[in-house]
């Protein structure tokens, strides 16, 4: 066996081995989960150092609503159409370059650190009424005519992302 077909087979078997091993663990467990990218093949056919990558990418959980809330004098509870909260995350990267000692011998790589970010969510909600007030005792229980109302609760998006650039010695 040529040893181009034995590479070719031993990344193949190690993306099959990979792929079910992320499979076989449970996503709700993890926060993220990482993506490693494999650039050793392409290192070794090209003869060069590429940069190392990794990724993560966030599992995102769908959190409860508030209920709809009951007000005097409306027909229509409050938060007719709640507003449903989504946590889960920016996707992270970690990329480490190797540069030939453009700055020195005390640096060899550049590196940039973005770790996934929380990140929280909220739909938009609806809190609609009808044009018909609460029923009336002046009017023998009838109800009267009124504008009707829509309340729209605005979408909320919270995020804090963070990331680092630097260069040192060593990948």
């Amino acid at each position: 066996m040529k040893s181009t077909t034995r590479r070719t087979l031993a990344a193949v078997v190690t993306g099959v081995a990979a792929a079910v091993g992320v499979s076989a663990a449970p996503a709700a467990a993890a926060d993220a989960i990482p993506v490693p990218v494999p650039l050793g093949g392409a290192e070794t056919a090209l003869g060069m150092e590429l940069p190392e990558v990794t990724g993560e990418l966030p599992v995102p959980t769908v959190g409860a609503p508030e209920g709809p809330r009951y007000v005097e004098g409306r027909l229509l509870p409050e938060r007719t159409l709640p507003q449903l909260p989504v946590h889960g995350g920016l996707p992270g990267a970690d990329l480490r370059q190797p540069v030939p000692h453009v700055l020195g011998d005390n640096f060899d790589h550049a590196a940039l650190d973005a770790p996934a970010a929380g990140l929280r969510t909220l739909a938009p909600g609806l809190s609609p009424d009808v044009p018909l007030t609460a029923p009336r005792a002046d009017a023998l229980g009838l109800p009267a005519a009124k504008l009707p109302e829509a309340g729209v609760a605005a979408p909320v998006v919270q995020t804090a992302p963070v990331a680092d650039l630097g260069v040192g010695p060593g990948l």
